[in-house]
């Protein structure tokens, strides 16, 4: 249960970070970037965290459902299960925002890869740090 708590409360909030960010850089926006520009930015930020949460909160805890069903495979180990979970979410991600707007090219796709590879490999990390049950350890 805490790793969908985790997946859900870092994904949209990463998630909505990353994609404004990459919105912006797509459409120009940071050419000319002095003080105002990034408080007007993170001002933005807070007023659509909202949608950020209402419109993420159903990708990150799939994310974490695929998270958690890796996590029952004995064979997978933490740091490869993290790397495939990064993997999915920049593959999904780009897919589905990755042919936004006029521009296409490889700015655009790692921009837009990234909005779902970082959340979900930081909620896959933090899952792993804190939800994971640790195993006993025995004295021998």
């Amino acid at each position: 249960m805490k790793r969908y708590l985790i997946f859900g409360a870092i994904g949209p909030f990463v998630g909505g970070l990353l994609l404004l960010y990459a919105t912006t850089v797509a459409s120009g926006y940071w050419a000319e970037t002095n003080w105002a520009e990034v408080s007007k930015f993170f001002v933005t930020f807070a007023k659509s965290l909202q949608y950020s949460y209402l419109f993420g909160i159903v990708p990150a805890l799939m994310t974490g459902a695929v998270d958690d069903i890796l996590y029952h495979v004995p064979r997978i180990r933490p740091g490869l299960r993290i790397c495939i979970m990064g993997a999915i979410g920049f593959t999904v991600a780009e897919l589905m925002y990755g042919s936004r707007g006029p521009d296409t090219g490889v700015i655009q796709f790692l921009l837009y890869g990234l909005v779902g590879c970082v959340p979900t490999l930081l909620s896959s990390w933090l899952a792993n740090k804190y939800a994971d049950e640790q195993a006993p350890v025995h004295s021998t």
